[in-house]
């Protein structure tokens, strides 16, 4: 599982809402100085993100909680976000190559091009369908696992 530590910001309609702070990973290698991401992540810096999270611990607005994700959900997502319509535009592509091949097109550009743009079209609307059918997924939704501590919201 991996985690990270939140603040719990508002409870809407059963919907608990939490921010957590963005962070880069560099700094953590010795190439830090000469990076060129190290020098865009100082640039852009850290930043809030405002994420729904499952509440079984029944956390309240204010409560400094840790989250969780499963690595596996994480990977499968990633795979399927990042990989799958690459790996359908090169699939597409060559076949693209080889219908033009057989058919003796001299030149087979444009019909790889169709058909790199058909597979990755095809990859993007598999992205949407399996986001979709993972919407209401709870091993792909954050989980709070624990309060770190609860603060006091006193009105003055």
């Amino acid at each position: 599982m991996i985690t990270e530590n939140a603040i719990v910001v508002s409870i809407e309609n059963n919907q608990t809402w939490i921010e957590t702070q963005r962070k880069s990973a560099c700094g953590q290698c010795s190439a830090n100085k000469g990076c060129g991401t190290s020098v865009l992540s100082k640039v852009i810096g850290n930043k809030l993100s405002k994420i729904k999270a499952i509440n079984n611990i029944n956390a309240q607005v204010g409560d400094e909680v840790v989250i969780g994700l499963n690595e596996q959900s994480l990977l499968k997502g990633a795979f399927m976000i990042y990989m799958l319509p690459l790996i359908l535009l090169f699939l597409f592509s060559i076949v693209g190559q080889l219908i033009s091949a057989n058919l003796q097109i001299h030149n087979s550009e444009l019909l790889v091009i169709v058909f790199a743009i058909a597979g990755f079209y095809i990859g993007m609307r598999k992205v949407k369908s399996f986001s979709s059918s993972i919407a209401q997924n709870e091993d792909y939704q954050p989980v709070i696992l624990k309060k770190l501590n609860s603060s006091v919201l006193v009105n003055l």
